[in-house]
């Protein structure tokens, strides 16, 4: 079974309005439906990337990839696996039919399905993120994390920082989801979106300023995957990064990334990095508490 993109991604907030206004009034996202599941909002042609759901303060509750092949297929091939999944047409609008699973060592549920119904939004807006880049988690176990998401769902491995931080990609984006190995931490670290290039990040921080979201960490440039980044928190205190410039694959069999004038090697491919200040910020200032695990 191959993953094709991450869909979405669910929070649990005690305060849905707040939450509602700062994705529609700060990042620009839009609101697509509201219902008793909860608020569903979007960057653009899916009917949703972003889900908001009443309860305690809990980002990744649940997370959603779209998959290549049938859901019948992908329901035998986890049973055989041994896995417990459930077909369900009920988990909300835009999502008529899904495979509903827990990731193993987290308990997160996770929903697999072949796409979205389309959301009519304007995918043309000034401030509004592309897209839903990525989500970073904390695993109690990070090789049998990677191991499921590489052997069970077709993830391939971009990079590695030292033992603890590994970064999983599902297309040519160099990751769609990165694992820390944590004992002491666990839920969300951080959940990303893609901005178009470096002025349209300017743009949306500038956008933050006036309504007084400040930066906690940037802007910088990241080494494994080279995106330049900017860190924030939203209103529940969960760390949001904008980014750009993410490395991308055109062609798995040569295994490289598409050359870049910032790489360190040439060609460059997926490696095990150092720990050290180079690789979470190749310009240098470094947020401790974003490599704490």
């Amino acid at each position: 079974m191959n993953v094709s993109k991450l869909g979405y991604v669910g929070f649990e907030t005690p305060d849905v309005d707040r939450m509602v206004s700062y994705y529609t009034t700060v990042l620009d996202f839009k609101l697509v439906d509201r219902s008793p599941q909860g608020a569903f909002l979007t960057t653009g042609f899916d009917h949703h990337c972003i889900v908001i759901t009443k309860g305690d303060k809990k980002p990744r509750s649940i997370v959603g990839y779209e998959i290549w092949e049938p859901l019948s297929d992908a329901e035998t091939r986890l049973k055989a696996a041994g896995y417990e999944v459930e077909r369900r047409s009920d988990i909300g609008p835009g999502t008529p039919d899904a495979l509903v699973m827990s990731e193993p060592d987290t308990g997160v549920p996770l929903h697999l399905i072949e796409s979205q119904e389309p959301s009519g939004v304007d995918g043309r807006p000034f401030l509004r993120p592309t897209k839903l880049g990525h989500v970073a988690a904390f695993t109690p176990e990070l090789v049998s994390m990677q191991n499921f998401y590489q052997d069970l769902l077709g993830f391939k491995w971009s990079d590695t920082i030292g033992d603890f931080f590994v970064f999983l990609r599902c297309n040519a984006d160099h990751h769609a989801a990165n694992f820390l190995a944590s004992t002491k931490k666990q839920g969300m670290h951080h959940i990303a979106y893609e901005m178009r290039d470096p002025n349209h990040l300017i743009n949306m921080v500038d956008h933050l300023a006036k309504n007084n979201f400040r930066l906690h960490w940037g802007p910088g440039r990241h080494g494994p995957g080279h995106n330049l980044f900017t860190y924030h928190k939203d209103p529940d205190g969960n760390t949001i990064e904008l980014f750009t410039q993410l490395d991308i694959i055109h062609d798995e069999a040569k295994g490289y990334w598409e050359p870049r004038p910032w790489h360190e090697t040439y060609p460059q491919g997926p490696r095990t990095w150092e720990v050290d200040i180079a690789t979470v910020n190749i310009w240098g200032p470094i947020n401790e508490a974003e490599m704490d695990h």
